[in-house]
């Protein structure tokens, strides 16, 4: 009576074929990251060390270590993630919980999804017109942190109002029923609810602030200062330049060195991202849907 007919277990081999495909696609994207991971420790691991980490390039940049860039980087991502995700929330509420559909949010709609497609390098064009030049902040971490905001907010405000749109209507309507505001529902209801969300869009911030050259290194990168920032008007040098600069512009330099530097870089994203990504779980843990 309960045997398994035929269309039974064809839909069971198609299922198991799917789930093999699907498993392996898997797989293969993982592979290229271990496979990178692998090469870097093992090229550029016999340079980590406490003297590598604090310390800083010594002998024209053939030695010594990376804590200039290091700290530098720290301050432009700090930087750019104090200006781009205030504005970013803001803008995804406005468009998620305010704004009607209309040309005025289909134009603004447009806007964001082309400013995600604009080249790196036109953005750091754009940072030198409008935040060295016309504003005067000159090559710093603001001028680059500013550049940086710009060009990941389509990332932050997308992810929010994506996460803002998860929370279930029927949330709003009993604030609403209770006589809370728009504003009170937004900020004690829809906000609490969709922070995973948000996280998500600061961790895809994170990394790409993290690994861009070409904004910064038109704004507020420099080549090589044995000084610490000590404001945001002052220049840093950066990890992702240094890399750059160590690989390919000066002559002399231990073959590890640059992969060293490599390592310590995705180390740092992987650090700054497993943090968020800790957060982030705690509080969908603690979610009440």
């Amino acid at each position: 009576m309960f045997a398994e007919t035929a269309l039974n277990v064809r839909d069971k081999k198609v299922q198991g074929l799917f789930r093999l495909i699907f498993g392996m696609m898997t797989v293969l994207l993982i592979i290229p990251v271990l496979v990178i991971m692998g090469m870097l420790i093992y090229k550029g691991g016999s340079v980590i060390s406490i003297d590598f980490l604090f310390t800083a390039p010594t002998d024209g940049m053939t030695a010594g270590g990376i804590f200039p860039a290091l700290f530098g980087t720290v301050w432009l991502v700090a930087v750019a993630l104090l200006i781009s995700v205030p504005i970013g929330i803001a803008a995804a509420i406005y468009l998620s919980e305010y704004a009607s559909d209309s040309w005025f949010t289909r134009i603004i709609n447009l806007a964001i999804i082309n400013l995600a497609g604009v080249p790196s390098i036109v953005h750091a064009l754009f940072g030198v017109g409008a935040f060295v030049v016309f504003f005067g902040f000159g090559t710093s971490i603001l001028a680059a942190s500013l550049t940086l905001a710009i060009m990941t907010l389509p990332v932050v405000i997308v992810s929010t109002r994506e996460s803002l749109q998860a929370v279930p209507q029927a949330f709003r309507e009993a604030c609403w029923a209770m006589g809370a505001t728009r504003w009170q529902t937004i900020r004690r209801v829809v906000l609490p609810n969709s922070v995973t969300g948000i996280l998500t869009g600061v961790i895809l911030e994170v990394s790409r602030t993290t690994g861009e050259t070409a904004p910064i290194m038109f704004t507020g990168a420099v080549f090589f200062t044995p000084l610490l920032p000590q404001s945001v008007f002052d220049q840093t040098m950066a990890m992702s330049l240094h890399l750059f600069v160590v690989a390919t512009q000066v002559p002399g330099v231990p073959e590890e060195l640059p992969f060293g530097v490599a390592l310590v870089l995705i180390g740092m994203v992987l650090a700054m991202n497993s943090v968020s990504i800790a957060l982030r779980m705690y509080l969908r843990g603690r979610k009440k849907w």
